[in-house]
């Protein structure tokens, strides 16, 4: 899916996603990312079933205020176990599928909002 958006200088919003990518300032990234507005990188997530607490526990170096797990195509419903370090310290979590976490990243990284998005491709 193509999105379109007005743009916001210096940050990085998702302009496209779709099966095993998504598009961040128009170049595409191959595989799972975490995406931040001021940052990306590579996530070594392969899919929803390699998940492990470490994958998400990692999460809070970037201090984020909430972190949107976009679980692939459709959406599954990890175990709290997974993100319990990131409740420990306050910080949100929102499990949707990849195009619901892509559009709700952009929504509130245009508003300025501190927001991390774990993005299973």
């Amino acid at each position: 899916m193509k999105l379109h958006l007005s743009q916001t200088a210096g940050i990085h919003l998702i302009t496209a996603y779709g099966e095993g990518f998504v598009e961040v300032g128009h170049r595409r990234l191959v595989g799972s990312v975490v995406l931040l507005p001021d940052q990306w990188h590579d996530w070594q997530v392969a899919g929803f079933d390699d998940l492990k607490p470490e994958h998400l526990s990692a999460l809070l170096e970037y201090r984020p205020e909430l972190v949107l797990l976009g679980t692939g195509p459709r959406l599954r419903i990890p175990s709290p176990a997974l993100y319990a370090d990131l409740l420990a310290q306050h910080i949100g979590v929102e499990v949707m599928d990849l195009g619901a976490a892509c559009r709700t990243y952009n929504l509130l990284a245009g508003e300025g909002r501190r927001v991390a998005a774990a993005l299973i491709v």
